[in-house]
């Protein structure tokens, strides 16, 4: 597999907006209705608006405060642990090179939540043999949600080379049942906001 650099302008933090659709999609799949989230990488929260519009109750972190404030300024990968317990996280975190990042994040993620936790990563990134404790080997993975068309990082139509997937990990250890793929795009998400 060849990988084709983004073409995408590096940003500080890392701060790479999430259309709504991928969100609506993750909801489609794995309702959020009642439970409260963490959007522990918030950015100008795009992923939280989506999440309240399917009824979770949402709070929001990040490094720093961009367009919009957060309920507290947190570094997810520092070793804190001065936060509150959620039922759920949601989020697109930074992947950092060679995905590095996004692999302590997902540790973190799977540290500090016990319930529902998705994550937008690349569509290869469980491919990793050296990523085989967040998937294969991890009774909590229950899903990778496919996304079938390629995000708009600057939210104007232009997306970049990168193929994307939701991972999903579920609070009880999923055997004798084996992780699920599912597939969704942008008229998916759409078709599930007229169900």
């Amino acid at each position: 597999m060849t990988v084709v650099a983004s073409g995408y302008e590096r940003r500080k933090n890392e701060l790479y907006e999430t259309e709504r659709w991928v969100t609506s999609a993750f909801c489609r799949h794995f309702p959020v209705y009642g439970i409260n989230m963490w959007e522990p990488a918030a950015g100008n929260h795009l992923i939280v608006k989506e999440l309240e519009a399917k009824g979770a109750i949402v709070t929001t972190s990040d490094i720093e405060t961009y367009d919009v404030g957060h309920d507290f300024l947190f570094d997810f990968l520092s070793d804190r642990e001065d936060y509150e317990v959620f039922d759920g996280i949601f989020t697109n975190p930074p992947f950092g090179k060679g995905n590095r990042m996004a692999v302590s994040f997902a540790e973190k993620a799977l540290q500090r939540c016990g319930g529902l936790v998705g994550l937008v990563l690349t569509a290869k990134f469980d491919s990793g043999s050296s990523r085989r404790h967040l998937f294969r080997d991890n009774p909590r993975f229950a899903a990778k949600i496919v996304l079938t068309d390629r995000i708009s990082w600057t939210l104007d139509g232009i997306t970049g080379t990168e193929d994307h997937a939701i991972y999903v990990w579920t609070e009880r250890p999923r055997l004798p049942r084996q992780p699920v793929i599912l597939y969704a795009g942008r008229r998916d998400a759409a078709q599930g906001e007229a169900a």
